[in-house]
């Protein structure tokens, strides 16, 4: 067992320094894109070009803003679960090939999915409880219900790939799935199950970030910041940088999953990291566009997109590719 390697991915790449370093910075740039998109300057004055705004804004709320408690509040409870929600997004990254450490089992699949889907949305739910208010049971309910939805439509889009591949003792495994996944876009049965498969991650990935149109758990105009009223200094930063770096894993995971990463290209080469720098900034670039290009629904209105345009292609599309593999 190689002791040093495992800290430094863990720690370092792409582990702990790197996703809390890469998460804001791609806030930065989604911001930038986004404000292009609308005619509108972005960051633009802290440090070149203003790219150190999102690290200024979070250290500021750390270190400098006041943590405003109620009589019920429970700060520390509340900290400790954004902290694990945080650590299990950064955990569940290390299962895509970009860690140095590889990760690779049959089934791992599930442990991402569990990690990503199930800890990190609960861990941010029972932080929101920990902070009661009236606006955060309203907040709360709006987010349950959209994880009823978003989630579920998560794991059916990543799986399609994931039915589809086919390694000798690497069932349900992530680095098989992205080392296999680029050729399923070349072979004209699989093309529009992996086509389904994009569609419908994008659209999962403005919910779980709670971009527009799918901003209903803020709904500021209605119920002040939702789940996160309560949420101030310390607090508010730590959920800030989970939703970043939620942002960051679900992008990457589309990246590698469905697209395929840098394969058939190795990391080490120009043209796989060209190639998963182009597949991501797709990626990113999409998400800026729906963003900057759509305002936000209804209720009642999201989770029937949710349903039209993410759950049922994911559902079509996995039960294709499951007869698919079965003939």
């Amino acid at each position: 067992m190689n002791v040093p390697l495992i800290l430094f991915t863990l720690l370092i790449f792409p582990g702990l320094v790197f996703t809390f370093t890469a998460s804001l910075a791609l806030e930065y740039l989604f911001r930038k894109a986004v404000a292009r998109m609308q005619r509108r300057m972005g960051p633009s004055y802290t440090g070149p070009l203003g790219i150190l705004q999102p690290f200024a804004d979070f250290f500021k709320l750390v270190r400098e803003k006041e943590l405003v408690v109620t009589r019920y509040s429970m700060p520390r409870l509340a900290e400790a679960l954004l902290v694990l929600g945080f650590s299990s997004l950064v955990v569940s990254a290390l299962y895509l090939p970009l860690n140095p450490y590889r990760v690779v089992a049959p089934f791992d699949f599930f442990i991402y999915i569990y990690l990503c889907c199930l800890v990190a949305p609960l861990s941010l739910i029972l932080a929101s409880l920990s902070m009661p208010g009236p606006y955060t049971a309203l907040g709360v309910a709006r987010m349950l219900t959209f994880i009823t939805l978003c989630e579920p439509a998560y794991f059916a889009s990543l799986l399609i790939p994931v039915v589809l591949t086919k390694q000798d003792g690497l069932s349900y495994s992530i680095y098989a799935t992205s080392t296999s996944a680029y050729a399923f876009w070349l072979n004209p049965w699989t093309l529009p199950l992996m086509a389904l498969a994009l569609a419908s991650s994008l659209v999962t990935l403005q919910a779980k970030a709670m971009l527009n149109p799918f901003n209903i758990p803020d709904a500021e105009q209605e119920i002040i910041a939702g789940f996160e009223t309560e949420f101030s200094g310390p607090l508010l930063g730590l959920a800030r940088l989970f939703h970043d770096v939620d942002f960051y894993v679900t992008a990457l995971s589309i990246v590698y999953l469905i697209l395929g990463g840098p394969y058939p290209y190795p990391h080490s080469s120009p043209q796989g990291l060209l190639l998963l720098a182009g597949k991501f900034a797709l990626v990113f670039l999409a998400s800026a566009f729906i963003r900057a290009s759509t305002g936000r629904l209804r209720v009642e209105q999201a989770l029937s997109v949710l349903g039209k345009y993410s759950l049922a292609p994911a559902t079509i599309g996995l039960i294709l590719a499951t007869i698919y593999t079965l003939t």
